[in-house]
């Protein structure tokens, strides 16, 4: 009896961790009667064309809008220093690698890697 109670619960674990995760694979996106991320429209937004300074307001607001923390920070910090770098000085772009690293995981975590041409 204690041995069959032990892999109900374990099952039942099992499955739950599955759900969190959206699926075997890890996240998703594409859960049946959701809506999309609005994290992983950022995302896309990103990996479409090279972003005008005017976008990233829209493309910030997409990112803040996630239900994914590390999506919504990494994201959001990435459009704010976007928008500053425009007028930096005195920056050895170090800072800016680093955010895009930050955000390019966060992406591909959540099935939508950014492109190269980001």
């Amino acid at each position: 009896m204690m041995t069959r109670t032990k892999l109900t619960i374990g099952a039942v674990a099992a499955g739950l961790a599955l759900t969190a995760c959206g699926s075997v694979g890890g996240p998703s996106s594409t859960h049946p009667g959701t809506l999309p991320d609005s994290g992983l429209a950022g995302c896309a937004s990103l990996s479409s064309i090279p972003q005008a300074v005017g976008n990233y307001p829209k493309i910030r607001a997409q990112f803040a809008g996630s239900h994914w923390p590390d999506l919504r920070t990494a994201g959001t910090a990435y459009a704010d220093l976007a928008t500053q770098l425009r007028t930096a000085r005195g920056t050895d772009g170090y800072q800016a690698v680093w955010s895009y690293q930050r955000l390019s995981a966060a992406c591909a975590r959540h099935g939508r890697a950014l492109s190269a041409g980001t």
